[in-house]
């Protein structure tokens, strides 16, 4: 596919080892992002933002700082975060913490059963409250979740973001979003109405990569800690 003038291929969610379920470091990770020929990165790493300041400072034309906040419910997929939200807030709180800083925010993986955490009332009630529905997600193990998350945000008039949720290397770029050229939240707004879903599902088996993560890291010494 020629890509457009002016546009940029984005992968809205990417994890690095300062999540507790990757081992991406963040090197290799950088170069797999080009190798997929990504414009830009966000890195999403669980309630941390410390992989992806880490990367920004080695990638700054490449890498955005985002964050996946697990609150008490489900989940919020934000984009351009400068202050890290704990885990575990009531959803409001968290997403109060995220709008006080300018993030822009949308809901990971909202109609997977597996990872979802969200109710059908309480997504109703954030709708007018978040930025965008994460409507591709790679890692989920039927299309048919994507396409009920599509629904529900047009349904409700929200864009979409669209990303691996990779947290082995070679799901990095698995789907993305391809739209115009933005450098913050007000102008990533914008730019997300006219954007395209690229990319389609990652294998079911790399849900085994997370697994062994998680292995390694309870039963060697930590090499990094985190905060």
């Amino acid at each position: 596919m020629v890509k457009k003038a002016a546009s940029l291929k984005v992968d809205f969610h990417v994890h690095t080892y300062y999540s507790n379920d990757s081992l991406n470091r963040i090197p290799v990770l950088l170069a797999a992002a080009r190798k997929a020929g990504l414009d830009r990165v966000v890195i999403t790493d669980h309630n941390s933002i410390h992989g992806a300041l880490e990367a920004q400072r080695l990638a700054p034309d490449l890498v955005i700082v985002g964050e996946e906040v697990r609150t008490s419910a489900g989940e919020f997929l934000a984009t351009f975060v400068s202050r890290q939200v704990p885990s575990g807030l009531d959803p409001m709180h968290a997403l109060e913490r995220l709008r006080e800083q300018g993030a822009f925010v949308s809901i990971s993986h909202p109609f997977d059963p597996h990872r979802s955490g969200w109710s059908l009332e309480q997504l109703e009630q954030l709708a007018p409250l978040v930025d965008a529905i994460e409507v591709m997600n790679a890692r989920a193990l039927s299309n048919t979740f994507n396409t009920r998350a599509a629904e529900f945000a047009r349904a409700h008039n929200l864009p979409g973001t669209a990303g691996s949720d990779a947290h082995l290397l070679m799901e990095i770029g698995k789907a993305t979003l391809e739209l115009p050229e933005f450098s913050d939240t007000l102008s990533l707004k914008r730019a997300i109405q006219d954007a395209t879903t690229l990319g389609g599902l990652s294998p079911a088996w790399v849900h085994l990569g997370s697994t062994w993560a998680k292995l390694v890291k309870k039963t060697k010494p930590r090499e990094i800690e985190l905060k």
